[in-house]
């Protein structure tokens, strides 16, 4: 197995989700996933420290997804029909789908100012200087962010109407956004 192959072995599901939280849309996701691995391939010989690549490969991908939006903004896209999830193999498997679901639907309404500190905190597990890294901000700004995006999503999950969605606000209140 090459270098390249390796390092997609080991980064693409979670540049993936990454990419997912902030594209929204599956087909955004892998887009932004394909570019930042053809950038590899262009300039990833020129990291010195292949440390890094895993800091150099979620910068990179937050990058093209604010290029994107940006040339979106002067050229908009029109979304076509919604990829259609798969069904679940068991029950117990559904209902954390589900809620993952809303859970990412949520996150989602966060402005993108805070939604991508939280989603490479939480969902990729990165920490306060990774996140700094890639976002090119000082860890007091990820710090900040990650505290103020909490508050935020508390306040959208509080308010949500949807009364299946309210099951994961009692859920999340005993502890896991504290």
């Amino acid at each position: 197995m090459t270098e390249f192959e390796e390092l997609v072995d080991a980064h693409y599901e979670a540049l993936y989700r990454f990419g997912y939280s902030l594209a929204k849309t599956p087909e955004r996701a892998a887009d932004l996933v394909q570019q930042t691995f053809v950038k590899w391939a262009e300039k990833g010989h020129q990291l010195k420290d292949r440390s890094k690549a895993k800091t150099w490969l979620f910068t990179t991908l937050y990058r093209e997804h604010l290029s994107h939006a940006r040339r979106s903004t002067k050229f908009p896209e029109r979304d076509l029909e919604e990829a259609e999830f798969q069904l679940p193999a068991n029950e117990a498997n559904a209902d954390r789908q589900l809620d993952a679901k809303r859970a990412v639907a949520l996150l989602s309404q966060l402005d993108e100012t805070f939604r991508a500190p939280l989603t490479l905190f939480f969902l990729q597990e990165h920490s306060y200087k990774e996140i700094a890294e890639t976002l090119d901000i000082p860890i007091g700004t990820v710090m900040s962010r990650i505290s103020r995006g909490k508050k935020q999503l508390r306040e959208l999950m509080e308010t949500a109407a949807d009364p299946e969605t309210r099951n994961i606000v009692n859920f999340q209140q005993k502890g896991a956004l504290s």
